[in-house]
């Protein structure tokens, strides 16, 4: 659990000076606990007393328990390929790469499984599946591709899909569309992108309701989302992986297209013949009986 996490999971136990100071530690998570217990505690016109209570409440020894959590998830959220690489390289085990894939990644599907909430996933697949609402796409630097996979497949099943162009310059165009209800889909893990964060907020602004994948650390995107999809990504090598948000993507795809599969199955008749209208795909020539 990230400090965050144990924060929600304490709220409502805490005093009503320790909900003061927990709400001004959200507000600009995690950076707003970094400084000093009585910069701290003036943020959030609490005493410094009220902080080192808090933080002990919440299951830390102190305050630089606290912190020390608090830097080592700024320092992951911040890792670049070469320093993940580098810590993974220095406790690897002797077994083949396959190997710790596997382990790494089965452990990423039980730990993002276990804090999915069926009814944050059915509400999510409600937006996506309510044809009254326009869809918008975003995906970052590496997530893009996950973005244009579940663009591609939602284009099928429902109309008014839009996948927004990488190029942020463009993207108030993309807004200017945007109408209250609509649901604007995110994909932003870490080293999160400063113009998503701009992009949501904007969007929220205008009534958009948001639909969040990210890490387990949870980009600044969340504070602004409905609906958030927090995956845990760490695999051993410079990359992160993307294979349970390609999970989590995948069954909402099919949870979306189940709902409305009447009107889907009649836009896919539909693509075919457009597709064979085309010739886009070869198909098989019929087999040359041989002369008797």
């Amino acid at each position: 659990m990230t400090v965050s996490d144990v924060i929600h999971a304490h709220f409502a136990t805490l005093t009503r000076a320790e909900k003061q100071l927990a709400a001004s530690l959200l507000d600009n998570y995690p950076v707003s606990g970094l400084g000093s217990i009585t910069t701290v505690a003036e943020n959030a016109g609490v005493s410094t007393p009220t902080v080192a209570r808090m933080v002990q409440k919440l299951g830390f020894r102190g305050f630089p328990d606290f912190q020390a959590r608090l830097h080592h998830e700024l320092e992951a959220t911040l890792s670049s390929p070469i320093s993940k690489h580098d810590r993974w390289a220095a406790n690897a085990p002797g077994t083949h790469i396959l190997n710790r894939f596997a382990d790494a990644i089965m452990n990423n599907l039980r730990q993002t499984l276990s804090q999915v909430e069926t009814a944050e996933f059915n509400g999510a697949s409600a937006l996506l599946a309510d044809r009254q609402r326009s869809i918008y796409i975003i995906g970052g630097r590496i997530t893009k591709a996950l973005a244009d996979y579940l663009f591609t497949h939602l284009q099928v099943i429902r109309p008014h899909v839009t996948q927004i162009a990488s190029n942020p310059s463009s993207w108030p165009h993309y807004v200017l569309n945007m109408k209250a209800g609509d649901v604007l889909v995110i994909f932003d893990i870490r080293r999160y992108e400063q113009e998503m964060e701009t992009l949501g907020r904007i969007a929220r602004e205008r009534g958009v309701e948001i639909v969040l994948f990210t890490d387990q650390w949870a980009s600044p995107v969340a504070k602004v989302a409905a609906k958030v999809f927090r995956v845990h990504i760490e695999a051993p090598s410079a990359w992160d992986s993307s294979v349970v948000t390609l999970f989590i993507v995948e069954a909402l795809i099919e949870a979306v297209q189940s709902s409305g599969w009447e009107e889907t199955s009649d836009r896919m008749k539909t693509l075919e013949g457009l597709f064979e209208a085309s010739r886009l795909f070869r198909k098989p020539r019929p087999e040359v009986s041989g002369k008797s």
